[in-house]
């Protein structure tokens, strides 16, 4: 097992200059949810719901990053350094970055102790999918779930499957003074479990607004990541 490093703007634009598997032109959301809806996951795995890790269930309703602090810390050198650990069971130009189990998940934010960011090789390995996942270990939370999402978005919640509306959870984020991202890698679609193939999110006042479409990070995800990080 080797440990490496790997600077902060290499570790996510290393996600779009890798292909061992072909990008389909689908929403990230819409990726995660196939890669992980048949997922049975081990004892060894984390507590995940949706595509975030937590050491427990407890933890769920809190936004462990904002409020216990989760960034990367600078290196004396003024570069952001995140160690990783090199997975035999991924192609040669992927075996680089990550290790995994069989799904798609991160946890939200440094723990302050070796993580797992999970990329199946069968369902993850897409631009937008290993975007978004870096982001979650970077300190991101899903694009409708933050503080202000009330004011651009608005939660269809008879709509949603069963069981699942803690996806929509609203959550006390950083939002560094950056504007709503209908095109952020991190925001799901409209119909983002749903379970009558019915809208489970309208953007407000236009409903009109496309939105949960990104394929790879906005101009907005790259601005709010130099904030966060003073890149």
């Amino acid at each position: 097992m080797v440990v490496c490093k790997l600077t902060l703007s290499a570790f996510v634009l290393l996600a779009v200059s890798i292909g061992c598997w072909a990008e389909k032109e689908l929403s990230v959301s819409e990726l995660l949810w196939r890669a992980n809806k048949d997922v049975v996951r081990t004892d060894e795995e984390p507590f995940v719901v949706d595509d975030i890790a937590y050491d427990s269930e407890s933890e769920r309703n809190a936004d462990q990053c904002t409020s216990n602090g989760c960034m990367w810390p600078k290196s004396a050198d003024g570069k952001i350094y995140v160690p990783y650990v090199i997975a035999n069971h991924y192609c040669k130009e992927l075996r680089g970055f990550f290790g995994g189990f069989s799904d798609c998940y991160s946890y939200v934010g440094r723990r302050g102790y070796a993580q797992t960011v999970s990329l199946d090789r069968q369902g993850c390995i897409y631009h937008s999918t290993v975007q978004h996942e870096l982001l979650h270990a970077l300190g991101f939370n899903h694009e409708q779930c933050r503080s202000d999402r009330d004011q651009h978005i608005r939660i269809l919640w008879e709509n949603i499957q069963s069981g699942l509306a803690y996806a929509f959870d609203k959550i006390d984020t950083l939002n560094m003074n950056t504007p709503y991202d209908y095109n952020s890698v991190m925001q799901y679609h409209r119909y983002a479990f749903s379970a009558n193939n019915k809208p489970t999110m309208v953007p407000i006042p236009n409903s009109n607004v496309a939105f949960g479409t990104a394929t790879q990070m906005s101009s907005n995800d790259i601005a709010r990541l130099n904030r966060l990080y003073q890149c």
